[in-house]
């Protein structure tokens, strides 16, 4: 009787089965011909120039845009360089503006006169005319508008007056100056405009009967 161990079979052996579906390696592609090569660098290059068109175009408008703001920022300083004494130029204007007051007060120039009289009127208009050099020099400049044509930018309306000397809308009489500070406004003359006479009625016609006729006709 033999005294070698038994062993059972293993339990852990894979049970033989069926065989799976082998893989198959993968299939190479097919190279490229130089037609497709040429198509696909051409189609690249087309995208390439697109996008360098539109970085192109951004690019200018960001110089452009950035110019506008240099030179809006450099006009608003000088603007504020230039007008920052506009409330000051107001008050030497008003200043200048009784100086001649005081000069159209005095008594028209006469031979008999005093000669203080002569002597303080030569004076004051040597002041004045010390004073308007002296504003020119900043930018304030007074104009005399009269026998101009009106301006509603410059003048101010007080009065019309009916003649046939002057065109319509001429100034005729200019109770105060034009001032401006380097070309903006800083008080409108006062005047007087000339208008055209009205038509002269027929006789024994009253103003409804000229307005009728004027309708008939």
């Amino acid at each position: 009787m033999s005294t070698e161990p038994h062993f059972p079979p293993s339990s852990t052996a894979a049970p033989a089965g069926p065989a799976g579906p082998e893989l198959s390696p993968a299939e190479p592609e097919a190279p490229a011909t130089p037609e497709q090569l040429m198509q696909a660098a051409s189609v690249r290059i087309t995208g390439l120039e697109a996008e360098l068109e539109e970085m192109k175009d951004r690019w200018m408008r960001a110089e452009a845009e950035t110019a506008n703001i240099r030179a809006r920022s450099r006009r608003e300083v000088d603007d504020a360089r230039q007008f920052a004494v506009q409330s000051f130029a107001r008050d030497v204007v008003e200043a200048a503006e009784n100086l001649r007051r005081g000069l159209d007060a005095l008594p028209a120039p006469d031979e008999a006169e005093p000669e203080m009289l002569s002597g303080l009127r030569t004076g004051f208009e040597g002041v004045e005319r010390s004073f308007l050099t002296l504003l020119e020099r900043h930018g304030v400049v007074r104009q005399d508008p009269t026998g101009a044509p009106f301006d509603p930018n410059l003048h101010q309306a007080m009065a019309e007056h009916e003649t046939t000397e002057h065109p319509p809308g001429t100034v005729v009489q200019a109770w105060t100056a034009c001032w401006t500070l380097r070309g903006r406004l800083l008080r409108p003359a006062m005047v007087m405009v000339a208008k055209a006479p009205a038509p002269e009625l027929p006789a024994g016609a009253s103003p409804p009967d000229v307005e009728k006729l004027d309708r008939t006709v």
